[in-house]
């Protein structure tokens, strides 16, 4: 039976994040996709030009249609823009056995706000506690917790500040940082490091919700944390390297890379 990966999040209209990078990004490896939509966007490689959350009657309806008759190995959360949709989506997978990779998506790519500053502390209270893995880059550190990090040396800070609202595990994104792409995974009390090299192609739109999605992916097929996050960071940077221009500003990875001849 091919596990089934349940995503949390909004349309991307371009294609490049969102619940359309999730389901190419569970399709290449191996699982399938199901989706909840949190959101409508307007977006395309120059931005975001305008964003339309769904009631959370509709979000809650999409949910229940799916785990109640399919049933779910995983589920990852991207946007969900409000407080409201924020506890809805934290009841919900509380709910449900099966582990969740949280992106708190703050803003996108291009510096476009995709979450209500006053849905912030119900991402504290509410969402990661449920996580078994948290995924925020360092702008997301900044939002939630109110550590600024500079340094590699301070990822040890950051992850230990989101560790204490509650997620089983943590995964640090040090993508911002010079050097080598290098992310910190910790439960609290094992470390394990994860590095890569820096490709110079601006075509990044899109890297968390695959990573998030390939961690999902990963679990879902029976992996453990470590595991699973050492796999997807592997794929995410294959697919940022083969990231390709679309449109007039930043292109997306390349979520198909490996199909492509790329190995």
């Amino acid at each position: 039976m091919i596990p089934g990966v349940l995503t949390v999040a909004g349309s991307d209209s371009g294609g490049g994040a969102g619940i359309q990078a999730d389901l190419k990004t569970m399709l290449a490896l191996g699982v399938h996709g199901m989706s909840v939509i949190t959101a409508v966007t307007a977006q395309n490689s120059l931005g975001v030009q305008g964003a339309w959350e769904l009631p959370v009657e509709a979000v809650r309806a999409q949910y229940r249609s799916v785990v109640d008759d399919i049933g779910v190995q995983a589920i990852k959360t991207g946007m969900l823009a409000s407080a409201e949709l924020v506890e809805t989506v934290a009841e919900l997978i509380g709910g449900t056995d099966a582990p969740a990779v949280v992106d708190p998506v703050g803003v996108s790519k291009h510096g476009d706000s995709l979450l209500a500053a006053s849905a912030l502390d119900s991402v504290r209270t509410k969402l990661l506690p449920v996580a078994t893995v948290a995924t925020p880059n360092l702008d997301e550190v900044a939002q939630i917790a109110g550590v600024h990090v500079e340094s590699e040396e301070q990822l040890r800070e950051a992850a230990a500040a989101v560790l204490a609202y509650g997620p089983r595990w943590v995964l640090i994104k040090g993508g911002h940082l010079p050097g080598d792409a290098v992310d910190l995974l910790t439960d609290g009390s094992q470390e394990h490091w994860l590095r890569a090299p820096r490709y110079d192609n601006r075509h990044t739109h899109g890297t968390g919700c695959t990573l998030a999605s390939a961690i999902a992916s990963g679990l879902a097929k029976g992996l453990s944390v470590p595991e699973a996050v050492a796999a997807a960071k592997e794929y995410v940077t294959g697919a940022i390297e083969a990231g390709f221009a679309l449109g007039e500003g930043i292109g997306p990875v390349d979520h198909g890379w490996r199909f492509r001849g790329r190995s």
